[in-house]
């Protein structure tokens, strides 16, 4: 799943590209992923890109009319989801998409050619698409918490948005609507940084605990948004998982320590840890999962 780091790398490399461009056509090949229809999509074709920004995971494109050219035109919002992705292209296809024959779900044409796919694979889709005139008008969007790299997030923020608590400290590092952006990759990368149990409760961390947890989230998040910056989409992936440590590496050695990375699988994921450097060397027991995100 993309995660703050690759939806803004998403950002800047849509932003230095489709700003000031004609959005020429929108064609919506999966019908549920559009969860909107006032505006309609067809009201983005005419209008032009004014700005692109991240909210969260969200991806939100700006456009204002080019008739006076101070009117702002509608918001074209994504959340790429678990599987979704976004598939650049220098000259755009103009072949006709049938829907349900393809992992397409929305195709965007500007008006140099350019253009780009929304996909997803597998059978469950959740990849959401918006047609909006604000982008508070997206519910995901209207939930959100403070963003873990913005300005006025602190220790001190911090340290208020987890007093009080009682829920394990990997669900809320998951939870957008306590923090945006970060999900279940980065939250064991975080975790493993601070030197953390996932299974540790919020409301419990000490102030040496929270110091530590507010390091590792500006330090993990910042590098790997640094890594992000400037890579095409079609590298993003391939850079994310490089950069994990132990997040998807069941089984690996853990690079601070040399003991070896362990899982905790649950219905459509995992976590991964690292015995000594997080749990004082005890193996976390699977059962003690569906606990974890309530």
């Amino acid at each position: 799943m993309p995660e703050m780091p690759e939806v803004q790398g998403l950002v800047d490399f849509l932003g230095g590209r489709v700003t000031g461009l004609e959005i020429t056509r929108a064609t919506v090949a999966a019908i549920a992923a559009l969860k909107t229809y006032d505006p309609p999509v067809q009201a983005l074709e005419g209008t032009v890109v004014s700005s692109v920004a991240r909210h969260g995971k969200f991806i939100d494109i700006a456009t204002g009319i080019p008739a006076n050219g101070t009117d702002a035109g509608p918001h074209l919002v994504f959340h790429l989801a678990k599987a979704g992705w976004l598939r650049w292209y220098d000259q755009v296809s103009t072949t006709l998409i049938r829907p349900g024959k393809t992992p397409i779900a929305l195709r965007v044409a500007l008006g140099d050619g350019s253009g780009f796919d929304l996909t997803e694979a597998g059978t469950k889709k959740s990849l959401a698409v918006y047609v909006v005139r604000d982008p508070a008008d997206v519910p995901g969007i209207a939930r959100l918490g403070p963003d873990p790299l913005g300005e006025g997030f602190t220790r001190t923020t911090l340290a208020e948005l987890l007093a009080g608590r009682r829920t394990q400290i990997k669900g809320v590092l998951r939870d957008q609507s306590v923090i945006a952006g970060v999900g279940n990759a980065y939250s064991d990368e975080i975790l493993h940084v601070a030197k953390m149990s996932p299974y540790a409760l919020a409301a419990t961390l000490s102030d040496e605990e929270v110091d530590r947890l507010y390091a590792a989230m500006v330090e993990t998040l910042t590098d790997a948004v640094a890594e992000a910056s400037g890579k095409p989409p079609a590298d993003l992936k391939d850079a994310k998982r490089r950069g994990m440590r132990v997040h998807g590496r069941r089984g690996e050695t853990c690079p601070v320590c040399g003991d070896t990375v362990r899982s905790v699988f649950f219905a459509d994921n995992s976590l991964e840890y690292c015995p000594t450097c997080q749990t004082g060397g005890k193996i976390l027991a699977d059962r003690r999962l569906s606990r974890l995100l309530k």
